[in-house]
């Protein structure tokens, strides 16, 4: 099949709560970062034709400028421009948000830390996106020394759930016991956590036990690895490199594979900007991995 035939649906569906969205999906970071407004927007609807129908975004993915820093230039926000593209939103589409982290155009980043913070989060990304209520809400920990308690901020976006503002809620940047802690608060349907095939494997565990209790497992920075916000650069995985050889694929499709073959409960949301890179990450959908690549990724 010609790679620009290929669509999400090639991935499978998960169910988040009560919304089924195709495995792979869509990270909104990185459209921040295009000087072109309508080449963003583009970038988006055709995410949306591709067969996309879950994407990953959040009020603090912002790019004043093109840069991330304070007074550089008029911010260009994710939600914005997810709006600007695909409202009024098809019904089968999910958009998942994250709070906890906040942007500011004055002081720059800083972390929710009361009630009021979460809710004034909550409301931004509502205005934003253009809409009286949020798909799914992940709530990304801060692992520092002074982060504040998990449980009361999970209890206030449990609250603003029952209200009808958000209809499911997630955990970004958690530990398995993170789960525990707000097992009798709410449901949570999906756990994002940086994850791939070279890099932070401690959470391998973690993984299989969202797999065992129905939560999404949504890996980012799967193509980035450690490089994280820097992005994907020239490979180095010899294995990487070896298995995309065989398949006659680039190491990115390989590595997005990997990500999908690690159960049916987890979600691929890479990001991009750039047309072809989105077709190519959606073709990896298709891309069935032996057991010998896998022992070989592995």
């Amino acid at each position: 099949m010609p790679i620009d035939e290929i669509t999400a649906a090639s991935a499978g569906a998960w169910t988040l709560g009560d919304r089924t969205v195709n495995r792979m999906g869509f990270g909104s970071m990185r459209i921040t970062a295009d000087p072109d407004r309508e080449h963003a927007v583009a970038v988006l609807r055709r995410a949306v034709e591709l067969g996309v129908n879950h994407i990953d975004t959040a009020a603090f993915y912002v790019s004043p400028g093109g840069t991330l820093r304070v007074g550089s230039g008029p911010a260009r926000y994710a939600t914005e421009l997810i709006r600007a593209a695909l409202a009024p939103y098809p019904e089968e589409l999910v958009i998942a948000t994250k709070v906890g982290p906040g942007y500011d155009p004055a002081t720059g980043f800083q972390e929710a830390r009361t009630p009021a913070q979460l809710r004034a989060q909550v409301e931004e990304n509502l205005r934003r996106l253009g809409r009286d209520h949020l798909d799914l809400v992940n709530l990304r920990m801060y692992r520092g020394p002074a982060a504040a308690p998990l449980a009361e901020r999970f209890g206030v976006l449990a609250e603003l759930r029952d209200a009808g503002l958000i209809r499911h809620l997630g955990l970004s940047n958690v530990r398995p016991e993170h789960l525990e802690e707000v097992r009798d608060i709410a449901p949570v349907v999906c756990v994002q956590n940086a994850y791939g095939v070279d890099s932070y494997r401690e959470d391998d565990a973690f993984v299989r036990l969202c797999g065992e209790r129905g939560i999404a497992y949504v890996p980012f920075f799967a193509l980035a690895g450690t490089r994280r916000e820097a992005g994907a650069t020239a490979e180095t995985n010899e294995a990487v490199l070896a298995v995309a050889r065989a398949h006659g694929v680039t190491a990115h499709q390989v590595r997005l594979a990997w990500t999908l073959h690690q159960g049916p409960h987890v979600l691929a949301i890479p990001g991009t900007g750039n047309p072809a890179h989105l077709t190519a990450n959606i073709a990896a959908a298709a891309l069935r991995l032996t057991s010998d690549d896998l022992a070989r990724l592995g």
